[in-house]
């Protein structure tokens, strides 16, 4: 490669396409070119920057040597691959190639050495996932994390613009005391209340899929699969920030204020860890921002070797 790419982006013009549009362009990421890419429909549509969407094809895809993917695992399943014969890295977003062993999982901040090696896709985790592993890295370096069990609070966004849209219609319908339409994203209201299902229930599967990746993913990551983790998704009525409840059970002895230390130092952490002035991690805050805010660090006063965070 020279110093300059030439960027492919698959599902461009969906919620996370657009914001990886986005990025490249405000930190100015060293692109010759950058293509968008969608759905036939989309085609010859022109994006911000005045980039034009195209279509893809055995012809369109040639000459590029990164292609970011966020386009669903059917597209990518059989579009990545191709990619990749016609000569490009690719960075996949979906759930596709997560668990394939010839496939690396990477986090930047947790797993770089993991490229090493790899046969042209690189995959990225679920959301959750991705920020939980940044904070509980140094936690596993220091102490070996045994046991894992994880609340989360997962914001609409995480769903795409379908969800938010009726997030916002409903919450706008119930403070003007309007009847709100059927739900169509949720199998429930979603605003002004919280669904203990975040994803999709497999058939004969008592967990979603959102709860598997937690599982399966932060063990590949952290290259432990003997780590126990117990997971349970929430959805909140928030727009943009998932939220995380999480008790870590470590191997061994690991106090608050040592936990502190080590997240501090920690690439891509911020500690915000003050209750008595009610400093603590927001979604809110955290819309926006690469960090993971972390905080609420405390003894779990039900087991000796046991963090809350």
């Amino acid at each position: 490669m020279s110093d300059r790419y030439r960027v492919a982006v698959v599902g461009a013009t969906g919620q996370v396409g657009t914001l990886m549009l986005q990025l490249l362009r405000e930190r100015e990421f060293p692109a010759a070119e950058i293509v968008p890419f969608a759905s036939e429909r989309s085609t010859g549509r022109e994006l911000a920057g005045g980039l034009i969407v195209r279509s893809l094809t055995d012809e369109s895809i040639q000459g590029f040597d990164l292609a970011l993917f966020s386009a669903g695992g059917a597209t990518s399943g059989e579009w990545a691959p191709r990619f990749v014969e016609a000569g490009a890295i690719v960075v996949d977003n979906s759930s596709r190639w997560r668990m394939s062993d010839d496939v690396p999982l990477v986090v930047a901040e947790v797993n770089p050495e993991a490229l090493a090696g790899n046969s042209g896709i690189i995959a990225n985790p679920n959301c959750s996932t991705m920020q939980m592993v940044v904070a509980l890295k140094p936690l596993h370096d220091a102490a070996e994390i045994e046991r894992l069990v994880i609340s989360t609070y997962q914001a609409v966004s995480g769903t795409g613009k379908r969800a938010v849209d009726e997030l916002l219609d409903q919450s706008h319908a119930l403070l003007h005391e309007r009847e709100i339409a059927a739900p169509e994203t949720y199998a429930h209201q979603i605003a002004f209340n919280a669904l203990p299902h975040a994803g999709s229930f497999a058939a004969g599967d008592d967990h979603t899929d959102e709860e598997r990746k937690l599982i399966n993913e932060t063990r590949k990551i952290l290259g432990d699969q003997s780590i126990a983790i117990s997971a349970t998704c929430v959805r909140v009525p928030v727009v943009n920030g998932h939220s995380e409840a999480v008790n870590v059970q470590t191997r061994d002895p690991l106090s608050p204020e040592r936990a502190r230390e080590l997240l501090r130092a920690a690439p891509g952490v911020k500690v915000l860890d003050d209750p008595d002035s009610a400093l603590y991690p927001l979604a809110i805050d955290a819309s926006g921002s690469d960090d993971v805010f972390v905080g609420r660090i405390r003894r779990d006063p039900g087991h000796a070797q046991a963090l809350d965070l």
